[in-house]
């Protein structure tokens, strides 16, 4: 009976064996056959959508790059930097100077290189590679550039996948994740691929890129990190880390990792395979790569591109010379502030995005040292922990301080015991310390470096007397961080700092302080409750104290702004400038000996901006609008007293550079309130200076009026007049001698001189119009109703076009004055003028209108002829002197010929005093004794 019962089980087990065989091969059937019918095109393979997926992010410029206008992109402004492979035992030597990087050790080569397997490494285990450099030498770019490479393969394509994680990401996560889920948290398109599966030798072709490792807390000891083999197990972030390079989490795969130079010592050795530096431009050919792939990036117009390559050329020049540039441009970093500070200063025009010098620094700063720390401070936690950590904020409080000691004191260079002494001189802790050693080793480099010219003159080998000397990369980066170093407040005096931490500790404890008062009071002696009183008032006194304090800060502005002995100096862009470029020819005699740091109040006003201190709030650095309120104030009433005073052009032209960096309108107008006169002649306009006046200008009210807008001398061109049409609109008086504007440019200012109705003396004197611009500006003359005076003279206008010019004025309501002289008209012609200038009877047609074409009036001397005499001897040095020399003559031809026409003795003696003072002008020009140009 139990055999048929086993029997009967046995066959009931072995049919639903059966039909579950068979049910599952139906349904296999079942889907197969659904997948053909319904799916006809197979899913797309994950490996492209990642590469799709990273080249759109990797492509994506920051912010600070679309202010150069979208001309450029991560292909063709790329320039690989020099890096060189290390041993193990050599990793951590810096470099020394680098000009002299050429002969340091270690082979130069590519990041493809590196990963390339050797007698020394196992098959079976992946590489781990360490990439190592200081802050500015290239890092995240060759990380981008790697990333995009391998998305259009054109490089390590023998890996087959390749994911980037951002340790400062890593760094913030708090919940326990495995490899996968960290993949699929930023790369939701790679779950579950068979590459991370940890099966077989697959991930041999994985390449795991972790960019800045120093911003994770990575601990290799076994009791602290636990050995994990599994990619689905959750971990720790840096756990997850630990355990890849270990080689106990998929072994196959290959690493590269990024760091700074302070955290080499983070990795132990026996889990890295190479070391290489990243070493940056070396020389300057690179540099010289690097500038050419920015700056020619233009928009294609002929004339900015010719510019361009004057500029790259210019800068090639400045590097050969082993200039301090050269030693600033060997971070990449620098080359880009090149860069852009160039660009700002030569290719700013109306359609381009607002800019501002100090706005190019802070963004500079922000590329470098954006979300930057020095790490947790022990003790320290709330929501201004990040502030207290902040990178850029203990470099205002170091190097800015040093910066801020030389500029008051004027000195540019420092010996290494003056860096000692400012720089970590007063550290106590052992978190200070660490902090200290961090920022010597990744950051100091940065701002400062040996100064070039102090080095040639040093032995090889230094003794006890012979000190290297230091200087800014940058002389502007003094400046800049000397001003953030005031505008923070970080210059206060002993008082100022003790009176805040009172205040603050008091301010917080008002109402237990209050209550104690009260109930204590009746029980404790008179003279300690009046202790009391007197603490509670201690908030107020400090507030009186930050109120003086930003006074201060607004006096110092105003001071360092006009200073007598800077007075002389080129303007301010003109120094940026010559600071990149180098000084080509003699320099002014009347320049100052000492360094001028006149961007210094600049750089002070531009901070105050609403856009750069967001970007500052951004690396840890944060100015109250109170703050801004206050020192604005202050400023207005220390401006409107200094420009009272007669100031030069240059110093004029550093007025409205600081009022458009301070991109604050109501400060403007109020300022502009109190100039009634704007005299920059003889300063060498550009376009960005153009578009600097035109800005400031443009913030005055309708009502608002120049007596006068003299731009002689200006090198002022036809597109640099369409950014000064904002200006044209409040001048009454307007002079553009000696400007090449030619007749393009005199039809560009007669379009934009119609919305003047209040100009009333226009003098476009030697500005090259020619008949033809001569010819435009008698058919528009009517449109300018207000104008009492027009001076064309040395424009190289005939007869027939003078005359109409006359008649044109003749019958223009309120012209009385027209000069043409040093024009080559005939005796016939000038007779004409004249009898033209003059109605016939009272009731003819047409006004009078006073005509000076030469010294003389027909028969009788002009009542001009000492103006003329005057024009001619102010300007000749600059004018031709040939073309000087032959209306000289004809002058002297006109007196003799007058002086015989008179018999009055009275007038034959005044005729002989003016030729005696046209023959000494002659005189002058022909041995070249004349002055130079007023």
């Amino acid at each position: 009976m139990s055999s048929l019962l086993h029997r009967r089980a046995s066959n009931l087990v072995g049919f639903w064996k059966w039909k579950k065989r068979a049910d599952v091969c139906l349904c296999s059937c079942t889907q197969f056959n659904y997948r053909n019918v319904v799916s006809t095109t197979p899913e797309p393979d994950q490996i492209e959508i990642h590469k799709r997926k990273m080249l759109l992010w990797f492509s994506h410029l920051p912010q600070e790059e679309k202010q150069f206008g979208g001309y450029f992109s991560p292909e063709t402004m790329h320039v690989d930097p020099l890096i060189l492979e290390k041993h193990p035992e050599e990793r951590a030597g810096l470099l020394g100077s680098p000009l002299k990087i050429q002969a340091s050790s270690g082979n130069s080569v590519v990041v493809e290189q590196l990963f390339e397997f050797n007698g020394d490494q196992s098959e079976n285990r992946g590489i781990n590679v360490l990439l190592y450099g200081a802050v500015g030498t290239g890092k995240s770019t060759i990380v981008r550039k790697l990333v995009l490479d391998w998305c259009a393969g054109t490089t390590l394509t023998h890996f087959k996948l390749l994911i980037p994680f951002s340790c400062e990401d890593l760094g913030e996560l708090t919940k326990a994740a495995s490899l996968r889920d960290l993949v699929t948290r930023k790369y939701l398109h790679l779950k579950k691929h068979p590459l991370l599966s940890g099966e077989g030798n697959q991930a041999k072709d994985v390449l795991f890129l972790f960019n800045g490792m120093e911003k994770m807390k990575l601990d290799f000891r076994i009791g602290s990190t636990e050995l994990c083999s599994d990619p689905n197990e959750a971990l720790s972030a840096s756990a997850v880390v630990v355990n890849l390079l270990r080689k106990y989490l998929l072994p196959e795969a290959n690493i590269l990792v990024t760091t700074r130079l302070s955290a080499l010592d983070r990795i132990p050795p026996k889990y890295v395979n190479r070391y290489a530096q990243i070493c940056g431009f070396n020389d300057p050919n690179r540099q010289r790569a690097y500038f050419t792939s920015r700056l020619l990036q233009q928009s294609g117009e002929s004339a900015k591109t010719l510019e361009a390559q004057a500029l790259v050329e210019l800068l090639y020049l400045n590097l050969q010379r082993e200039s301090q540039l050269a030693a600033a441009c060997f971070l990449p970093s620098y080359c880009w502030l090149t860069c852009a500070t160039l660009h700002f200063l030569h290719f700013t025009d109306a359609a381009a995005p607002i800019r501002t010098l100090t706005g190019i620094y802070t963004s500079f700063l922000r590329l470098n040292f954006g979300g930057e720390v020095l790490g947790k401070t022990t003790g320290t936690v709330g929501p201004n922990q990040d502030q207290q950590n902040s990178l850029m904020l203990y470099v205002v409080r170091t190097v800015g301080k040093l910066a801020y000691d030389g500029v008051t004191y004027k000195r540019t260079s420092f010996s290494e015991k003056e860096l000692e002494q400012w720089i970590g001189g007063k550290t106590k802790t052992d978190e200070e310390l660490r902090q200290l050693a961090v920022f010597r080793t990744d950051v100091l480099d940065f701002f400062l470096a040996p100064c070039v010219e102090s080095c040639k003159h040093l032995p090889a080998e230094l003794s006890e007397q012979d000190e290297r000397r230091y200087v800014f990369a940058v002389p502007a980066m003094q400046e800049y961080l000397a001003a953030l170093y005031v505008v923070l407040g970080e210059n206060k005096s002993a008082l100022e700092k003790l009176t805040k931490q009172v205040s603050v500790a008091i301010g917080q404890a008002t109402e237990d302080v209050s209550a104690i008062v009260n109930i204590f009071s009746k029980f404790i002696p008179l003279r300690i409750f009046a202790v009391f009183n007197l603490l509670k008032l201690f908030p107020k006194l400090y507030e009186k104290i930050k109120t003086k304090n930003k006074s201060n800060i607004a006096r110092t502005m105003a001071a360092e702004m006009f200073r007598k002995e800077d007075s002389h100096n080129e303007d301010v862009l003109d120094q940026v400038e010559q600071s990149l470029l180098g000084v080509h020819g003699p320099p002014s005699q009347q320049q100052s000996e000492a360094q001028p740091f006149e961007l210094y109040p600049i750089f002070m006003g531009g901070l105050l901006h609403y856009g750069n201190r967001v970007l500052l709030q951004q690396i840890g650095c944060h100015i109250k609008s109170s703050t801004v309120a206050q020192i604005t104030q202050a400023l207005r009433n220390y401006l409107v007293r200094e420009i009272n005073k007669p100031q030069p052009p240059e110093e004029l032209m550093d007025l409205l550079v600081l009022l458009y960096e301070f991109q604050n309108p109501r400060l403007t107008a109020e300022v502009l309130a109190s100039i009634r006169t704007i005299c920059l002649n003889n300063i060498r306009m550009t376009s960005l200076k153009c578009f600097v006046l035109g800005s400031v200008l443009s913030c005055a009210p309708s009502s608002y009026q120049l007596e006068e807008l003299d731009l002689s001398s200006c090198l002022l061109t036809k597109d640099m007049l369409k950014m000064l049409w904002p200006a044209f609109k409040h001048t009454r008086n307007l002079k553009l001698c000696d400007n090449p504007l030619l007749e393009s440019g005199a039809c560009t200012l007669l379009q934009a001189l119609p919305e003047n109705q209040s100009l009333r003396n226009l003098s476009l004197m030697h500005t090259g119009l020619g008949d033809r611009g001569a010819l435009e500006l008698a058919e528009r003359l009517q449109q300018h109703t207000g104008l009492q005076e027009l001076n064309v003279a040395y424009n190289n206008i005939g007869d027939n076009v003078a005359l109409t010019l006359v008649d044109a004025c003749r019958e223009h309501p309120n012209i009385h004055t027209l000069h043409l002289y040093l024009n080559p008209l005939s005796d016939v012609g000038k007779q004409s003028l004249y009898v033209r200038g003059v109605p016939k009877s009272h009731s003819g047609s047409g006004r009078r209108v006073k005509v000076l074409a030469s010294v003389t009036e027909g028969s009788d001397l002009s009542e001009d002829w000492h103006p003329i005499l005057s024009v001619i001897r102010e300007n000749a040095s600059s004018w031709d002197r040939e073309r000087l020399q032959q209306q000289l003559k004809v002058f002297l031809r006109d007196l003799e010929w007058g002086r015989q026409q008179q018999r009055s003795l009275w007038k034959k003696l005044h005729f002989r005093r003016v030729e005696k003072g046209v023959r000494q002008t002659l005189q002058m020009l022909e041995k070249d004794t004349l002055p130079p140009s007023v």
